[in-house]
Formats: C-alpha cells, sequence, structure tokens
C-alpha cells in the first residue's frame, strides 16, 4: 500500500495553510463526500424504492426457548419474521429522535427486561379458519383468548399501575426498542397495517409481553383524518363492520384483545359499538379504549385508560403524567395510563418502570385490569 508522506509545518506557516482557499475548497469536498456518505448509509440507495431499515432481527430470537421458532404457526404463508422491514409511520417522528439501527441492537437489556416468554401462538382450541386466515374462537371448555393469550398475573395487594405503549410496528427501530428495553408487564398494542405483524407480536411474546390490535375507527374528522382502508365506521351495516373486524383480526394471532384506534365519531354511534362489542365478546376477546368508551360496556372483560401519558411530548410532561397515573393508583387502588411509541416516551416509560415499585405499586398487564361489563 503507498504510503503518504505529510509534509512538516512549523506552527506559524500551519495558520497560512488552513487559511488557503485549495485547502479549503478540499475540505469542504470532503465534508460533502461524508455526509452523502452518511446520508446513503441512512437511507440507502437514491432510487431504491420505499426506506428500509436494515435490522438483523432474528438476534432477538436467540434468546427465545428451544423450538420457538419452530413452532411458529403463522396465519399467513411463511414465518412472519424479517430482516428488512419497511420503515412507516402514522405519527412523523421528530428529526434525529429516532435511535439508529446500532443504537437499537445495542440497547441495554436487564434482568428485569427479559420476562419468561409467553405461550407461542396459536394456542390449539382458541382459532379457527376464517375468510381471511385463522379467527379467534371460545374453547370448547368455555376459555377464552382473553384468558389465554393474556400474561399471568397475581396481584402483591399493593396499588396497581398498568401502561400500554401503541402505535408499534409501523417503525422498526421503534417497535424493536420497545419490546427489548420496556419491562415484560408493559402491554404493547400493534398497528394492523403494520408489515410483519405476526413476527413483531411473535417477538414480543417471547419477551414476556401481552399484546393488543389496534382497530382503526372512525374518527370525527374523517375523512380529512382517514385511519385506512379498513376502518369502522359509524353507519356501516353490522355485516360490514363484522366483515372488517374479521380481517382486522386474522391479521396475526397471539393478541388478547383490542384497542381503538381514534374512532371519536364510531364509538359513539349505539348500533355501530354493538355490532363490533357483539363480535369482539363471541370471540372471547377484550376491548380496551383510550379513553374515547368509557362508558361502554358490551359483555366483554374491559378498562379505559385513564389518560395519555405523552399528550404533550416533552421529558417533563411525560414524568409529570406518570406522577399522576400513580397518584390514581393510591386513590383507586389501580390506573391504566397509555402512550405512543415515540423515543421519548420509551425512554421515560423504561427508566419509570424499573423504579415504579420501589415505591410501593404492582408494575401490572393491563388484561389484569379488565372487567367484564
Amino acid at each position: 500500500m503507498a504510503t503518504i508522506t505529510m509534509p512538516q509545518f512549523k506552527a506559524p506557516r500551519l495558520g497560512a495553510v488552513l487559511k488557503s482557499p485549495a485547502v479549503g475548497l478540499v475540505a469542504a469536498g470532503l465534508l460533502f463526500a461524508g455526509a452523502i456518505v452518511a446520508l446513503v448509509y441512512l437511507l440507502g440507495p437514491v432510487g431504491a424504492g420505499p426506506d428500509h431499515v436494515r435490522l438483523p432481527l432474528e438476534e432477538s430470537l436467540q434468546a427465545a426457548p428451544a423450538g420457538w421458532r419452530g413452532a411458529l404457526k403463522p396465519a399467513h404463508g411463511p414465518a412472519h419474521v424479517y430482516k428488512d422491514v419497511v420503515q412507516l409511520s402514522e405519527r412523523p417522528l421528530a428529526p434525529g429522535a429516532v435511535a439508529t439501527p446500532a443504537q437499537a441492537a445495542a440497547a441495554p437489556i436487564g434482568p428485569a427486561m427479559i420476562g419468561a416468554a409467553l405461550p407461542v401462538a396459536p394456542i390449539a382450541g382458541f382459532y379457527a379458519p376464517g375468510p381471511g386466515g385463522p379467527l379467534p374462537i371460545i374453547a370448547q371448555d368455555g376459555r377464552t383468548p382473553a384468558q389465554a393469550y393474556a400474561r399471568p398475573f397475581t396481584s402483591n395487594g399493593r396499588p396497581k399501575v398498568a401502561l400500554i405503549v401503541g402505535g408499534l410496528g409501523l417503525n422498526a427501530r421503534t417497535t424493536r426498542l420497545a419490546i427489548e428495553t420496556l419491562r415484560p408487564e408493559i402491554t404493547l398494542s400493534f398497528s394492523v397495517y403494520a408489515e410483519g405483524l405476526q413476527g413483531w407480536i411473535d417477538m414480543a411474546r417471547a419477551r414476556g409481553h401481552e399484546v393488543l390490535l389496534e382497530t382503526p375507527m372512525e374518527p370525527e374528522d374523517y375523512p380529512d383524518n382517514d385511519p385506512g382502508p379498513y376502518t369502522l365506521m359509524a353507519d356501516g351495516q353490522p355485516p360490514e363492520t363484522v366483515k372488517k373486524l374479521e380481517w382486522i383480526l386474522s391479521r396475526a394471532t397471539g393478541y388478547f384483545g383490542l384497542t381503538n384506534y381514534l374512532g371519536s365519531r364510531f364509538l359513539a354511534s349505539d348500533p355501530a359499538y354493538a355490532a363490533f362489542a357483539s363480535s369482539v365478546k363471541g370471540r372471547g376477546l377484550a376491548f380496551i379504549d383510550d379513553g374515547s368508551a368509557a362508558r361502554r360496556g358490551g359483555g366483554m372483560p374491559r378498562a379505559t385508560a385513564e389518560r395519555v401519558i405523552d399528550d404533550k411530548l416533552t421529558g417533563q410532561a411525560i414524568d409529570q403524567q406518570l406522577m399522576v397515573l400513580e397518584g390514581g393508583a393510591l386513590q383507586r387502588g389501580q390506573s391504566l395510563g397509555s402512550a405512543f411509541a415515540y423515543p421519548i416516551t420509551l425512554e421515560k416509560v423504561a427508566a419509570w418502570a424499573n423504579t415504579v415499585e420501589q415505591k410501593g405499586y404492582q408494575l401490572t398487564p393491563a388484561s389484569a385490569l379488565t372487567v367484564k361489563k
């Protein structure tokens, strides 16, 4: 290899060299080239189509129980575990807020973050063929998918505090961070439009997290705010609602219930909610809402999140909301919050969850706060 010998300069001449226009142009060129290389690394080659995030997802499977990978029975085709997951997001993240792939891969995983793997889904007796794929059913002995797929829980008598982190599956890096860095007691909810949805759910359950599916529902400002092609509509006929819901339910398996994605108009309609609740109840699932359906029942396991902890996306505001959540648990014996998988939210929730039990609370999966009503 050729060796370039740099001439030795005395200190007085160095300043003059650095001020040279030629040196300035060379330095600027190198800086620009470096920026281009970094941009190509982050976004991929120009003209290569949608942005992809390259993540060695299979590394996360190494800690899974023996035979776990081979036992996968995905709802559609081959196992939905991808090394390349399309980076999508319904809510744009602030520039620079998303962790890099290297940061995601190097995320610390302490003993408290690794929960006992939940049973591999689907569990025999809790699904049946449907028009779009396997659908959840109540087992012959009366047990429900809400019971079979929930994270086991035993109360220790302390005030219970639970949190649901949602919007997962649309952004590969933040999804992996949530699965790997949050305590297993934190309930995770996934978008039904996520690429590789079954793979994400399998990874979450292997880490001990119970899972909810996000059901797109019509908001008040529809169609300006459109939750997607399978949105449950307030004026939809019951057969149409059931058909869309079956598509949503057949997207994956291993979830204990549903949660709403938007839905202010849908949840306010008595006929629409009745059709939805009847179908969910008939399949033995739970329904947890973000506060939009606090007064709704339906004869199924129900819970309502009391607050969204990251409406204001600052660390201080999230810390304050988590303190309010603790206060609610002290007053009523239990408290349930919800959040979106923003990087700042994941950072704050991870730190809070690792210390909340030292303050006298019991970190609780959301399923343990549901009651049939």
